[in-house]
Parts: structure tokens; sequence; C-alpha cells
């Protein structure tokens, strides 16, 4: 049932009201989305670049956008990206029934989030891979539009820049990638997706876990858990964030650009940017990260709490 360590209660699967959790987890889902968008465009349109030859760096960026082409300029390809709900909706579920079924084999709460973090993670991105291909290459639309082989027909982009949102920019972006690569266009990348997100996925839970227990020693006794575990979970994303963002920089460009071949990709990179343009948009991911970890965890344990069974929240006290 529910599993304690070091003073801090994790709300395991068979403790929840699905039907509460499911309904709630999406709202949730949808309004950190909409948060931290701008600076997953801002990451991608600094992983593709070549050199600084559009931007200096995520704030420079930011502005840039900004002034060129408004607040809808942050949001290229939003709409879109909302479809990545299916996919998160499909991870939390995968997180917790493979947690359920690690913890017959192990009570080690490192081995269950570990193992289960990157199940979830594999699952998550069948789904997610074409939804991001789509969603990256409308990203790059723009100012970024020299950086992609897809371009909008003119009059999309004529409709872009008097700020009608449409989805016929989705249509075109599909046709074009079907057009030229097929149906396995839609999952370039898929590789290089799977050695970003499932590394980190795995880091990512056991580094929560750690840093919220290593925090409730030296914290008061009374200190809200919820607290402890909302730092915790900043912490973890930059730790993971910095652990793969070698392969996500990889990611991206295979994606965007077209490529086949992530071995080459890499040694590319290396070639013309160095050990530094593994580096690309790491600052961006950190910043995106830490309000992302900070509502995923507040909202994510919230919404376990919220979602208990009826039968055992008296019994419960945080």
């Amino acid at each position: 049932m529910m599993e304690q360590k070091c003073n801090i209660q994790i709300i395991e699967w068979e403790d929840l009201d699905k039907r509460k959790f499911y309904s709630l987890g999406v709202f949730m889902t949808m309004i950190t989305r909409a948060t931290v968008y701008p600076f997953t465009l801002i990451r991608t349109r600094l992983q593709v670049q070549k050199g600084k030859s559009l931007y200096n760096g995520t704030f420079d960026a930011f502005w840039k956008i900004l002034k060129a082409e408004g607040v809808r300029g942050l949001y290229r390809g939003f709409m879109v990206n909302t479809l990545t709900l299916i996919s998160g909706q499909a991870y939390i579920t995968t997180y917790e029934l493979v947690r359920k079924y690690v913890s017959c084999y192990s009570s080690n709460n490192t081995v269950k989030s570990l193992v289960a973090g990157g199940a979830a993670s594999l699952v998550a991105q069948s789904i997610t891979v074409p939804i991001d291909v789509v969603s990256q290459q409308l990203m790059v639309q723009g100012q970024g539009c020299q950086l992609t082989r897809f371009k909008l027909k003119p009059k999309r982009v004529m409709a872009t820049s008097k700020h009608k949102v449409t989805f016929g920019q989705t249509r075109d972006i599909v046709v074009q990638v079907f057009h030229t690569d097929g149906f396995r266009g839609f999952y370039r990348g898929y590789v290089a997706s799977l050695l970003t997100y499932i590394p980190n996925s795995a880091v990512w839970w056991p580094f929560y876990h750690f840093y919220a227990e290593q925090l409730s020693r030296l914290a008061p006794a009374d200190c809200p858990h919820l607290l402890l575990q909302a730092v915790a979970g900043p912490m973890a994303a930059a730790t993971a964030s910095t652990l793969t963002n070698p392969m996500d920089v990889v990611r991206a460009r295979v994606q965007v650009e077209g490529r086949s071949s992530v071995m080459e990709t890499f040694k590319q990179l290396l070639a013309e940017e160095g050990v530094w343009g593994l580096t690309k948009g790491l600052s961006a991911r950190i910043i995106s990260s830490t309000p992302t970890s900070v509502m995923i965890v507040i909202g994510y344990e919230t919404l376990k709490r919220l979602s208990l069974r009826p039968e055992l929240v008296e019994s419960r006290h945080w």
C-alpha cells in the first residue's frame, strides 16, 4: 500500500481512485505544457541553429522571437503539441503499473523508479515522436525557417503574420513530411529520442526520490512534504537534463534537418562546433524543466492525494 521512505510517503497505484486521477490529470498536464512551451520552442531553435547564426542564447532568442513574431511566435506548433496529452497519460499509467509490477520482485525504491521510468518513456516516445516531428517543424518556422527542409506555403505564412491560428499549417507540414519521407518520416529521430528520453526518465525518478529523502533528513520535522518534493523535482530535472542534453541536441537535429544517422549527426556536431555544441539549449532546457518539474511534482503529488480512494483519506496525514 503506502510506502514510506524517510518520512516521505509515496502513494502507490492501488491507493488511487482512477477516475479522479485521469480527469484531473489531463487538466493539470495542459496547464503545465502551456506554461513552459515557449522555452521548449526556444530550446529547439537553439539546438538546430548553426553556431550562433540566429540567437546568442536563451534570453536573446526569447526577445528576438517576441519582437519579430509576437507572443504567437513563442507558441508555434502548440496546438498539435497538445496531442502529447495522450502520451502523457500513457507515460504515467505505464510508470505506475510497472512500478507496481517491479515491487513484486524488489522493495528497493531506486530500482522500482529506474525500471518504471525507463519503461514509461519507451511507451510515451512511441506515441510522441510523430507529434514532435510535426510540432518541431512548426516551431522553427518564422525566424528559424531556414533551419528546416519544410516550409509553409506562402498563404499560410501570410496567415501566420496576421496572427490567424489555423490547423492548415499542420496539414501543410504533415503532407510535406509524408511526400518527402513517407510514413517513416514521422518516426525520424525515434532512436535518438529513445536514447535521450529513456535515460532522462530513468534517471529523473531515482534522483527525485533521492533528493526528497535527503531534504527530509535536513528539514525540520514539521516541514511540509510537498515543499520538499517541489524542491527535489527541479534538482532531479537539472541533473537529468545535464546528463542527457548531448543526445537531445542530436535528436533535435535528426528530426528537424532530416538526417538519418544518429552517429553521423553526432560526429558532425563535434567536428563543426566541438564539445560545447553538445551543451546547446541546455540553459533553456533547465529553465523550462525547473518550473515544469515544480508544477509536475506539486500537480502530480497533489493529484495523487486528491485521487486517494475515499476509504484511505482519513488515514493519511501530510
